[in-house]
């Protein structure tokens, strides 16, 4: 839009293009000379012109954005397959081509469908029998069980990894205070800066997002509760750092039970790592951590201080 004004291209327009890097055509200039007098000025909308969600435009950015995410049909296949997704909430058997089935065939228009569906409109898609479609729906009630953490980092608010949607967990414990939350309370949040804050308010400030949210918990997805404050959790303020393979844990979980007891994880080894967790075959980072002295443990010492402090 800043292009469009500086050059003040209007509908109905006579342009001079030009091949700008690989292909692009960019707009050089307009002649003017050649302009109708019936042309018409470019206005961005406020509004999508898909769902009806209000568009935001960060600072410092350039492109316009719809704010209606889970809700927005423009969105929707790419929404569930984040949703849905290993480090969300890790939905086995609800793959790429399934989701395009499902989208495809209006079956499934928000997250919360996928948990309404039935085993005849599964059985009858591509290449699902009565078998598959019944393993889908047990596995849609496992993700049902879940975390704060998870259920952030699932919703695909931009810019909200996993990292910043552990924190948001930990800072709010609550998902209703999260909701809300101020610009100025999201900033006091770790790694949270002014634009992230900005698309996180934006997020559960869309009417049509706190729907679907409302939705989504109504068809049973919980997390264990928690009213511990972050600081009295006992990793706070520790970063910790896994290396190698371990037989009891995969890295994620690991990671994630670590989260919970407030420590940071990070993915290298510095001076200011607390610890070093050391699987099978840890290699450059733990000899790293012997170099700079930083403390060491095994897995099973890491699954005695697991049970410790989740007993």
């Amino acid at each position: 839009m800043d292009e469009i004004v500086r050059l003040e291209v209007r509908i109905g327009d006579t342009v001079i293009i030009r091949r700008a890097g690989d292909v692009i055509p960019q707009i050089v200039r307009v002649v003017l000379e050649q302009r109708p007098t019936n042309t018409q000025s470019i206005i961005m909308p406020t509004s999508c012109p898909i769902c009806d969600s209000h568009v935001e435009r960060a600072e410092g950015e350039a492109a316009y954005r719809c704010t209606g995410g889970l809700y927005c049909p423009a969105q929707r296949k790419e929404a569930i397959k984040h949703f849905a997704s290993r480090k969300a909430l890790d939905i086995e058997g609800l793959g790429v081509k399934l989701i395009d089935q499902l989208v495809d065939n209006e079956l499934v228009k928000s997250p919360a469908d996928l948990y309404k569906l039935k085993v005849e409109q599964l059985a009858n898609l591509e290449r699902m029998a009565e078998k598959s479609a019944n393993n889908l729906l047990e596995a849609l009630e496992i993700s049902k069980k879940t975390t704060l953490a998870r259920f952030i980092y699932a919703l695909g608010i931009r810019e909200v990894g996993e990292a910043t949607a552990a924190n948001l967990a930990r800072y709010f414990a609550q998902l209703e205070t999260l909701k809300q939350a101020s610009v100025e309370q999201l900033l006091e949040v770790d790694d949270v800066g002014p634009i992230v804050a900005q698309h996180i308010y934006a997020f559960f400030n869309e009417p049509h997002n706190l729907t679907t949210l409302d939705d989504l918990l109504a068809q049973g997805i919980h997390w264990p509760e928690t009213q511990v404050k972050r600081e009295d959790l006992p990793l706070t303020g520790q970063t910790w750092v896994l290396t190698g393979s371990m037989q009891n844990l995969t890295r994620d979980q690991a990671k994630e039970k670590l989260e919970a007891l407030g420590a940071k994880v990070a993915g290298s080894v510095s001076k200011k790592t607390s610890q070093l967790v050391a699987g099978e075959a840890a290699g450059s980072k733990l000899t790293r951590a012997e170099s700079l002295g930083v403390p060491v443990m095994d897995e099973q010492q890491l699954l005695e201080l697991l049970a410790r402090h989740t007993s």
